[in-house]
């Protein structure tokens, strides 16, 4: 099953919503780059305690329409010979020891299980329940579809892609397809709100259609979300070299563009999840693909160790979505991780953040050029670690530098390890409120160790001039 067929189930699952009586409708950053006050407050908002109304059975129809309509599309529209199950398929798939690996393409295994697994969560967390209640949806709707939705055998990276993935990517959309809506607006722009929305989290605007509350207004809840939003828009252009140390000695380039999107700070509510996350994606141009960028990180829960006047450290355990193609390699990655994020408030026009991270990787999706059974990438668990700062002078001048690394073990493909390194460094300058030029310079390199074949190092480094646009929500 390739990746634009995966989509093209997705886009039919949106049509069937379009019919129903529709008028309209990161990178993980430390700290904000701007100084919090003096006084730190943390905030435990409304959003997080009042409870909401649950709809079970609404809840169940959303899940299962959430199950039917891609088999439905893969049986009957594209009738894929995957999809023709039989009494005989289904007791095999019961059976736990008939799990195997399967060999479906990298975009189909690490972003299509995710985003389908996302449906599942959200199904129930639109729907008055809360993360932790809806997190078992993930994993159900996951193992439902292994076993009864396909005759091939389940296939344990679909069940941790899909699970896993999607509770991440769910849990995110749904903040921000809330974020999104203001009951109070009208007109056009409140229609396109709508819209942006649905399209965002369409379990989350479906929910709105039935409650009757699509462009309708009315006082925002008491729950309304009140998080701060910061979206960073980045264009320009980007050298790039494959296995050499300079981007420049017979490399490439052209343009690319960056979105980050960081919703709430990790001193906000840290002890309910994902009050604090991050999004990452990049586009560009490249020798492999357009998409070379999707990272998600959303924090679980946090502890305060230390709160001054001149300084703060949080610990934070985050759950993270790493998926990253370029002209050298490509890797995906689930894991969690604990970060220790600490603020030293120097003078007044002095700021240094910094961060540092451990943690396990669930599950990695790792480039073989050996080929494993017809798939070019192994599957294996391991460890990530990262560190790095910022330095901030006026809130105007702004240098970074970060290095993040991975190490992983193969259980299924040729036996190896890999080790993954990222080095990067950033210097920017405001020159105009919140508009900043940036130069970065960085280092991807993927080293993989063969036990029966020669090893394989490949190399990416690269070479960045963009401007960046800042805005607040």
């Amino acid at each position: 099953m390739t990746f634009t067929k995966v989509i093209s189930r997705y886009l039919l699952f949106f049509a069937a919503f379009v019919f129903l009586p529709i008028t309209l409708r990161a990178q993980m950053v430390p700290f904000p780059k701007t100084p919090l006050p003096d006084s730190v407050v943390k905030l435990h908002t409304q959003r997080d305690t009042v409870q909401r109304i649950k709809h079970p059975k609404r809840a169940v129809i959303f899940f299962l329409v959430d199950e039917f309509t891609p088999f439905l599309y893969d049986r009957y529209v594209a009738n894929k010979d995957y999809a023709k199950i039989s009494f005989k398929t289904v007791g095999h798939n019961l059976n736990p020891g008939s799990w195997e690996w399967d060999n479906d393409p990298f975009q189909t295994n690490q972003f299509g299980h995710p985003y389908h697994g996302s449906y599942f969560f959200s199904s129930f967390r639109a729907n008055g329940y809360s993360f932790w209640q809806s997190v078992p949806a993930a994993f159900a709707g996951s193992y439902l579809w292994e076993t009864f939705a396909e005759n091939q055998a389940p296939a344990p990276n679909d069940f941790i892609n899909t699970s896993f993935g999607g509770i991440v990517l769910g849990e995110t959309t749904y903040r921000l397809s809330n974020k999104i809506i203001d009951n109070r607006a009208r007109g056009f722009k409140r229609q396109m709100d709508e819209v942006l929305a649905f399209l965002i989290n369409p379990m989350n605007g479906l929910t709105r259609i039935m409650d009757g509350k699509w462009g309708k207004y009315s006082a925002n809840p008491a729950q309304k979300d009140s998080t701060k939003i910061r979206a960073q828009f980045q264009a320009g252009y980007r050298a790039f070299n494959v296995n050499q140390n300079n981007p420049f000695v017979g490399g490439s380039g052209g343009w690319y563009v960056h979105g980050q999107l960081i919703y709430g700070t990790p001193d906000e509510g840290y002890s309910k999840p994902f009050t604090n996350i991050a999004v990452n994606i990049e586009v560009g141009k490249d020798d492999s693909t357009a998409l070379n960028i999707v990272s998600m990180y959303g924090s679980l829960t946090g502890w305060d160790l230390h709160v001054g006047h001149k300084s703060q450290q949080l610990l934070i355990l985050s759950a993270n979505y790493d998926y990253l193609h370029n002209a050298a390699f490509f890797y995906g990655g689930q894991s969690v991780k604990f970060n220790l994020f600490s603020r030293y408030k120097i003078d007044d026009g002095l700021i240094i953040n910094t961060a540092l991270g451990a943690g396990a990787i669930i599950l990695s999706a790792v480039p073989d050029p050996y080929i494993y059974k017809g798939r070019n990438y192994d599957y294996g668990p391991g460890f990530s670690f990262n560190g790095g700062g910022t330095i901030t002078v006026d809130n105007k001048l702004f240098f970074s530098a970060n290095y993040r690394g991975a190490k992983t073990f193969t259980i299924n493909g040729n036996d190896s390890h890999y080790f993954l390194h990222n080095v990067s460094s950033e210097l920017s300058y405001m020159f105009i409120k919140n508009l900043e030029l940036c130069g970065e310079v960085g280092y991807i390199r993927l080293q993989g160790n063969y036990k029966k074949y020669p090893d394989v190092d490949r190399s990416y480094p690269y070479l960045k001039s963009s401007l960046r646009y800042t805005m607040n929500f």
